[in-house]
């Protein structure tokens, strides 16, 4: 639409307004694309960090890892599962 004598203020005015439209919906696009990319492997990368240092905690040496026979049967011996297991032992035959 051009500018020219016959045209009116409302006619001006949506021209306006329809170029201010434009002009956000061309700043949206650019703001959206000129987002910086998501790194995909920041993921990984902090699995391979966190990998490096898992050799320092004792929870993951052998020795710590599981319970020896000693320790198990300490940790039972006065527990309700070995009294119930006990008192049940020759009832049914099927232990």
């Amino acid at each position: 639409m051009s500018l020219t004598k016959t045209n009116t203020f409302d006619d001006i005015k949506a021209m306006l307004q329809k170029e201010k439209e434009n002009l956000e919906f061309q700043k949206t696009v650019k703001k959206v694309y000129s987002k910086k990319p998501i790194n995909y492997n920041r993921l990984t990368q902090q699995v391979k960090k966190a990998a490096a240092t898992t050799s320092s905690l004792e929870c993951f040496k052998e020795e710590n890892m599981y319970y020896s026979e000693k320790d198990t049967a300490r940790f039972l011996e006065n527990t309700s599962y070995v009294d119930a297991y006990n008192a049940n032992k020759f009832a049914d035959g099927d232990y």
